[in-house]
């Protein structure tokens, strides 16, 4: 009941969603709009995706406090921007930089860009990483959109590769000038570990929350119960689910 409290109180046509739930509508992409005037462009491919985030509100679920309306919203593996413009629209005031470097998934979220210029989204084709330079991201080319990219061994199953550039978190502060991050979201399939791990206790402090999907990796460090108590070293409290989502705040 709770996806369709948050679908009826987002959406202005909340009934398209029933309308694609039930098979009375062939129309693709959908397109919702959302209560304050925003615009979500949905394939099938991803209707799991967009539900996650907008119906279950994944990446709020656990933190404990909300988030600076007028903030800082750093997205880190943005996929086609549905964490963005969810962000956009829950923070009408809040400045948003969303990073993707897929080729095709970045271009539907420049599309989201484009279609919500009202708000302060701005959107870079670059992945974030432990190291600046370049990475490789192992992939399904042939998928229509992907939201598997890994640079993880366990990626090397897919059937492509790609070299991106890539830049630290610190780097990412440095060139945005970013004294306080009101609200990290990362989903990077396995470089959340690479990313956060090389950061100093100086870039952290930076942070004020952070939501993520965590993803096991085959070292001994790559697995949630590492990274959350990384976490707390660093001073922040934790919360985590079992299926792989953990959040992390500091004390106000």
């Amino acid at each position: 009941m709770l996806r369709y409290y948050h679908l009826f109180r987002s959406f202005k046509n909340w009934w398209l969603y029933l309308l694609y739930k039930f098979g009375f509508t062939v129309r693709q992409p959908l397109l919702f709009k959302t209560r304050n005037g925003l615009f979500v462009e949905v394939p099938p491919r991803l209707m799991q995706t967009f539900k996650e985030i907008f119906l279950d509100e994944c990446y709020l679920a656990g933190l404990e406090r909300g988030v600076s309306p007028a903030g800082i919203v750093i997205d880190i593996g943005s996929n086609v921007g549905y964490f963005t413009v969810f962000a956009a629209a829950k923070f009408p005031h809040a400045s948003i930089l969303a990073y993707e470097p897929i080729p095709v998934n970045y271009t539907q979220l420049e599309r989201h860009r484009d279609l919500n210029c009202s708000r302060n989204i701005k959107c870079f084709p670059l992945a974030i990483a432990g190291h600046c330079g370049e990475i490789q991201l192992s992939f399904d080319a042939a998928d229509s959109f992907t939201t598997s990219a890994t640079m993880l061994p366990t990626g090397i199953n897919a059937p492509d590769s790609l070299i991106v550039k890539a830049i630290t978190l610190q780097k990412l502060f440095d060139e945005n000038h970013v004294d306080k991050c009101a609200l990290l979201k990362m989903d990077y399939e396995g470089a959340e570990y690479d990313i956060l791990y090389s950061c100093s206790s100086e870039v952290l402090q930076h942070v004020d929350q952070i939501a993520m999907e965590v993803h096991r990796g085959e070292g001994k460090d790559q697995n949630i119960d590492a990274l959350d108590s990384f976490l707390r070293r660093q001073g922040f409290t934790t919360r985590r689910r079992p299926v792989g989502m953990l959040w992390a705040w500091r004390a106000q």
